[in-house]
């Protein structure tokens, strides 16, 4: 706690602290609420950036201020109230404009805590909606945002690039264990062409990039404490220039899944379709207005892209010897595989349902 008071007393805040305790059980960076003794002064969030994982920090902060800032002035073009509710407000230091600090071994940042507000971990239908129209009226926020963000994790999302991993894991079988997964692969590789398509378009110049959420849990929000009323999306570290898709598949392949993310029981894994359409409707209500028609017709796309995506870098990792993702037995990420592959197939089981639910209410 004294190096904690050391970190904060950099901060350009309010009021004397009172308590420091930690935050959520995010798996990135370390959180901590930091309460001060004054109900007129706010209290704040610290967090300790994963700089292992975020590399440039000084680019993750400009693009997240960017953002931030962004959205500040539109809200008050808008005309809204209770504003510093319904947007992340970053503290600078006190001896410079910067809004993080580095101690020599970590990088910290402090926002103000959002008061009389909540997360939702569930994934309902009504969360679902929730987070659907949230997420689609962040991107429309964004459409218009001058100057170009960085890619705070380069070739995040890009599968292109995520196969040519598993394809240099497989040439070096480094623990020889190719020949084992090999009809694995094989299926992989015959949808590869097909799951490289958001690539090709964009470079045909018909896929433009957004900037772009990239983590859309429906934990990423927070509500009202009624908890009816998104006031803001959360978590901003992996905003970043990306296609439409990363929101709307990485939604989908976690909050859409039946089963777990390592379920050992295969049966267990669908694709949800009542998730689907809660989402759907709430995205394409605030996103549609700026959307191209080959982004709407390619949202099904989007569902399969990402379980394929994941199954990919799971079976890369396991091929080169687990070496990347934190592991709780041996067969920890072929289990995963496997299981994000048996999504895959529900996606693709569904996705003449999904090409009819969107064609039928959202056609352009």
């Amino acid at each position: 706690m004294e190096n904690l008071n050391k970190v904060i007393e950099r901060f350009d805040t309010a009021g004397v602290v009172s308590e420091i305790k930690p935050l959520g059980n995010g798996l990135i960076n370390d959180t901590y609420i930091v309460r001060t003794s004054s109900e007129d002064t706010p209290d704040y969030v610290l967090q300790r950036i994963n700089h292992h994982i975020f590399t440039d920090v000084d680019a993750l902060q400009q693009n997240i201020g960017a953002v931030t800032s962004h959205i500040r002035r539109k809200l008050e073009a808008a005309g809204e109230d209770d504003i510093d509710r319904k947007v992340l407000t970053f503290v600078t230091l006190k001896d410079s404009p910067k809004t993080y600090f580095f101690d020599g071994e970590n990088y910290w940042r402090m926002m103000v805590f959002i008061p009389r507000a909540r997360t939702f971990e569930a994934v309902t239908a009504e969360s679902s909606r929730a987070a659907g129209a949230a997420f689609g009226r962040f991107q429309a926020s964004l459409v218009d945002i001058e100057g170009t963000l960085t890619e705070t994790i380069p070739n995040f999302h890009n599968m292109e690039f995520r196969l040519q991993q598993l394809r240099e894991a497989v040439a070096a079988d480094a623990v020889g264990r190719v020949k084992e997964v090999q009809p694995l692969l094989d299926e992989l590789e015959k949808r590869a062409d097909e799951m490289c398509k958001a690539e090709r378009l964009h470079r045909e110049g018909k896929l433009p990039k957004r900037i772009c959420h990239c983590d859309t849990k429906v934990n990423n929000m927070m509500f009202d404490d009624d908890g009816k009323r998104v006031l803001c999306v959360i978590d901003l570290d992996t905003v970043m220039p990306s296609f439409v898709f990363s929101d709307f598949g990485d939604f989908m392949r976690t909050g859409a899944n039946t089963g777990l993310e390592d379920d050992r029981n295969l049966d267990n894994v669908e694709f949800n379709m009542d998730i689907f359409r809660a989402f759907t409707e709430g995205y394409l209500s605030t996103a549609s207005e700026f959307l191209l028609p080959v982004e709407i017709e390619n949202l099904p796309y989007a569902a399969a892209l990402f379980p394929y995506m994941q199954t990919v870098r799971f079976l890369a990792d396991y091929i080169n010897g687990d070496t990347y993702y934190k592991i709780q037995y041996p067969e920890h990420n072929l289990v995963r595989s496997k299981a994000q592959f048996k999504l895959l197939q529900s996606v693709e089981e569904h996705t003449p349902e999904m090409r009819a639910f969107i064609a039928g209410k959202f056609g352009k």
